[in-house]
């Protein structure tokens, strides 16, 4: 939306609304309901025609004799009849336009249990009410006769409801079919499969409805038990265009037979009928016809300005862009530029199967390199061909200075435990990062059986973990710059063949110069990253700092020692904790090795479970200030300096940092409940408990 100024908006609202006057006269025909009987009597002969054997009697509309007495059984043999709406209805225009309409009507074709059932009844659209063809009973239902029968003359359209099957040309005894100037049907469905008996034993009403609709040329008829909702599924579905068979203004009704020996009572109940109106007259068809010519012309002329309009601008975005990533070729050490074609073929067309992971920023797929494409990649790495290749999901980076800045950083990093980048591509707005393939995938996948490799040994986790400490520590201290991660989790952390760890991801990465590290840049609800990893004092001060990833490292060391997520509540007799509210209980009352995962079975090395699980504490402490140092962090790992004094009760959150604040103050209390929701609970459960382990000596 930012490519279109006012003109552009003005040109659209003008466009959309050439469009909708080109549809205007279709669309001004309003469906009327021209025929509503809930039942039938003498007093409805004025507007009904009646022919042939038709009466009206019992409340309804009789296309044959009506009754059941059978000294009086000749009078049903060999009958038909018509009754037909006395007033005719336009169905087309000569500009092809087509009537909607839609009849609904309640039939009852009744048989004494002595009767054989026969022959049917129709839902008529017929040229005339003046005759009904002699010798239309039995087969013919009151439509056509022998000599009749097929003639395009007839102009007739019928909906017919047969319980005789004809040999030569019915699928049963029981079924609706659309009939086209003859009873040989253009289309046909039988009943049995939807327990509908158009005879049965036992009289049975049941509600019709033929809906047609113009604008797709399309018969639709539905039926069932009068009483029941109108189905969502037609039994019987045809196109068909009525102007090719019906006269312009055609009358509506019904029609019905009898035969020898079959005979049945064709009665119609109830009957409505909904339709579009059509001006009747001069229909207009110069005034379609300059519409129909001009305003598409006009359309299509105000589209194209439009397009250009947007076109140039955005042909201008592109080029300044493209300008701006041109000048990363001429960076020292930047590695090699991709075409977008290499690493489309790479990934498959970025097909679904290469796909390996998904974040904010964009789809991680899988690519392989041809041959003559590997040569920027480490010959002496048996994966060389393998790459992961990152692709931004917005064809528009927001902020792009920001982002080359960012690039101009990951680029030049340099350190065994990060994933290196190895290329990247920018084509018409697109971006993609290509990066070393891990073949062990991600630390998240092994801990929760995600990957294919099994769980996680304890020598492999403790690896993983001293190599996100060098990493971290190369980045807070090392680099030329501090940079700040911001997004340390363990889906984040890439496992190569030897389960060697490599933090990537560095989507939020920032370095620490010009106040450009605030969490704001990049705004999800102000704080970027995933709950669980975020450290407290994030949420007000929206910022990034070396502590907020010592933090987030403080979470990792606790996931990968004890295989749970930071974001998953853990319940512990009748309350539930986080993780890090769980792990320190367990060190309160003495047990925290208790912590670590139950998958290792117990192999793993005491000592070392104790400094991991101490050290995620201390590096999870709410007081920022109070959080140990990366430099520290790594000498802690590696055993040459000890672990932090951890309290025995996890610290309540203050802000500002420093200043005590009591604990009614809505910034304490709205802390309290969303990082720390289980230490007034834990402290309250451990008054007991301490002073039950007071003789056990500090884990």
């Amino acid at each position: 939306m930012s490519m279109l100024n006012g003109n552009s908006i003005r040109v659209f609202v003008i466009v959309f609304a050439l469009l909708q006057l080109s549809t205007a006269t279709a669309a001004s025909f309003k469906k009327k309901r021209v025929i509503s009987y809930d039942g039938f009597d003498d007093s409805h002969r004025s507007v009904l025609t009646l022919l042939e054997s038709s009466s009206i009697h019992g409340g309804a509309l009789q296309l044959t004799p009506d009754t059941t007495n059978d000294d009086m059984i000749a009078i049903h043999y060999n009958k038909s009849g018509r009754i037909m709406y006395n007033k005719p209805f336009r169905l087309w225009l000569s500009d092809d336009t087509l009537a909607s309409f839609s009849s609904a009507f309640v039939i009852n074709i009744f048989r004494k249990k002595n009767w054989i059932a026969g022959h049917g009844l129709a839902f008529l659209i017929a040229p005339n009410i003046s005759s009904i063809p002699a010798n239309s009973y039995g087969q013919w239902i009151g439509l056509t006769n022998a000599s009749t029968d097929g003639s395009v003359d007839n102009q007739i359209v019928a909906i017919e409801f047969d319980t005789v099957r004809q040999p030569d040309f019915d699928p049963d005894d029981n079924h609706i079919a659309l009939d086209i100037n003859s009873v040989k049907s253009e289309k046909f469905a039988s009943l049995d499969d939807d327990n509908i008996i158009l005879s049965p034993e036992v009289g049975t009403n049941y509600t019709v409805w033929v809906d047609y609709n113009g604008t797709f040329q399309l018969m639709e008829v539905y039926m069932v038990e009068e009483g029941q909702d109108k189905p969502s599924k037609p039994l019987l579905s045809a196109p068909i265009n009525l102007k090719e068979h019906l006269k312009q203004d055609s009358y509506f009704g019904f029609a019905g037979s009898t035969g020898d020996p079959q005979i049945q009572l064709n009665c119609v109940l109830k009957w409505s009928l909904d339709i579009d109106i059509l001006p009747r007259g001069k229909d207009r068809k110069w005034l379609r016809i300059g519409l129909g010519v001009g305003v598409p012309v006009v359309t299509l002329l105000l589209v194209l300005l439009w397009a250009t309009i947007v076109y140039r601008r955005r042909r201008k975005g592109s080029d300044e862009a493209a300008d701006q990533f041109g000048k990363l070729k001429w960076l020292p050490g930047m590695p090699r530029e991709f075409k977008y074609k290499e690493l489309k073929n790479a990934t498959n067309n970025f097909h679904e199967s290469m796909k390996l992971g998904e974040g904010g920023f964009g789809i991680v797929y899988k690519g392989v390199l041809h041959p003559h494409d590997k040569d920027d990649v480490n010959r002496n790495n048996h994966n060389a061909n393998q790459v992961a290749v990152k692709k931004f999901s917005r064809d528009s980076i927001k902020s792009k200075d920001d982002f080359l800045a960012e690039l101009a950083i990951i680029h030049r990093l340099r350190h065994k435990n990060l994933v290196r980048l190895v290329g990247w591509c920018y084509e018409k707005g697109k971006l993609l990062l290509v990066y070393e393939f891990m073949p062990n995938g991600s630390v998240d996948g092994h801990l929760y059986g995600t990957s294919n490799q099994g769980t996680l040994n304890w020598s492999h986790r403790y690896k993983i973990l001293t190599g996100i400490a060098s990493a971290l520590h190369y980045l807070h201290n090392e680099y030329d710059q501090k940079v700040v991660h911001r997004d340390l989790k363990a889906s984040n952390i890439l496992l190569d063949v030897d389960y060697n760890a490599r933090l990537g991801d560095f989507g939020l990465a920032r370095a620490l110069e010009n106040e450009r590290h605030s969490y704001a840049e990049l705004a999800l609800s102000g704080v970027p990253g995933t709950m669980g990893y975020v450290a407290p004092e994030c949420f007000h001060t929206g910022s990034a700092t070396p502590e907020s990833d010592v933090y987030g490292f403080g979470a990792v060391v606790l996931e990968v020692v004890c295989g749970r997520s930071p974001g998953i509540k853990i319940q512990q007799q009748q309350d539930l904790y986080t993780l890090v509210d769980w792990v320190w209980m367990l060190h309160r009352e003495g047990r925290i090795v208790e912590a670590v995962d139950e998958c290792l079975n117990g192999e793993f090395v005491v000592d070392e479970a104790k400094r991991l699980l101490l050290l995620g504490l201390a590096c999870s402490h709410p007081i920022a200030s109070e959080r140990p140092q990366t430099q520290d962090i790594f000498q802690i790992m590696n055993g040459t300096l000890p672990v932090p004094r951890v309290p025995p009760f996890k610290p309540v959150f203050q802000w500002p940092s420093g200043i005590p604040t009591p604990l009614s103050d809505t910034d304490n209390l709205l802390s309290s409940l969303a990082l720390s929701s289980q230490d007034d609970v834990g402290r309250r459960r451990a008054i007991t408990t301490s002073q039950r382990n007071s003789t056990h000596p500090q884990a």
